[in-house]
């Protein structure tokens, strides 16, 4: 996972603060707290696999000396009962962790499969399907690195490494050209600046003004494609807005470079993924 472990680990120990708090006091109360089991981590329904290291993080955070033995890597498909991950220890860290790691496994093996889903559907045409900063507030560098698992690519990651000029920066600023002009002022020769238009007529300024990325929102199929050909060798062109699994195709057809789109974070369906605890055993003494 490219996140750094102990930016995963602040991330997590934060989670689990919120969901335990004073302590797990169902799971406190029924069982002894030397006991010992196995868990067993399993697909209940087809999928690609995402964030193990994450559900490993959770546990290994809780009782350190937990065995943790991953079967599956991210990226691998899941079929029914794919066995992910076998978990050999502290009986009381197995149930406490349990939710919030499938939490992050079903929601990261859900963005990795809806990726890879439109992936496969523009693979005839030399586009890049990617996501949107509609990610869930704590959850970006995770739900970011489920898309690249799933064969997408990022975005931007957060509003400091990317200029994209927006309909509300252009009303601020009293037009694409003078919202490209200041954004080429205030920033260093080597940021690219993107300009989102809603028109052909927006799509001539933003060329006339110079950007480097144009991104027709919520066009239609026949006018990206009229927008494609009037912007040609001039600029990279991204469509964006609406774009799902019954339009994908289409878009990817006309031509564009970049297909954004927000639904593989903002409301992806979480992958059904379960753990199986076994028999509940005293420690040897």
């Amino acid at each position: 996972m490219e996140l750094a472990k102990h930016t995963l680990q602040q991330l997590i120990a934060g989670w689990l603060d919120e969901d335990i708090g004073s302590g797990d006091i169902t799971t406190n109360s029924i069982v002894p707290a030397a006991a010992v089991t196995t868990g067993i981590i399993h697909a209940k329904q087809p999928g690609i696999l995402a964030g193990v290291e994450a559900a490993e993080a959770v546990f290994k955070l809780l009782a350190p000396e937990l065995q943790f033995t991953t079967h599956l890597q991210d990226g691998n498909r899941l079929e029914v009962r794919s066995v992910i991950a076998t978990i050999t220890g502290s009986a009381r860290a197995i149930l406490t962790g349990e939710r919030l790691a499938l939490n992050l496994l079903q929601r990261l093996s859900g963005i990795a499969t809806q990726t890879a889903e439109l992936v496969e559907q523009v693979k005839p045409h030399p586009v890049r399907v990617v996501d949107t900063r509609k990610t869930t507030p704590g959850l970006r560098a995770l739900e970011k690195y489920a898309v690249r698992v799933g064969g997408g690519a990022n975005h931007r990651l957060g509003l400091y490494d990317a200029v994209l000029i927006k309909d509300n920066h252009i009303k601020v600023a009293g037009g694409i050209t003078k919202a490209v002009e200041k954004a080429r002022a205030a920033n260093r020769h080597t940021v690219k600046v993107e300009v989102e238009v809603e028109s052909l007529s927006g799509v001539a300024e933003a060329l006339a003004a110079g950007a480097d990325i144009i991104m027709l929102d919520n066009m239609d199929v026949a006018t990206m494609r009229r927008a494609v050909r009037q912007i040609g060798s001039k600029a990279l062109v991204e469509a964006s807005g609406g774009i799902h699994s019954t339009t994908i195709a289409a878009v990817a057809a006309t031509g564009v470079h970049i297909i954004s789109v927000g639904a593989l974070t903002h409301s992806v369906r979480a992958l059904d993924i379960s753990l199986d605890i076994g028999e509940i055993k005293a420690p040897p003494q």
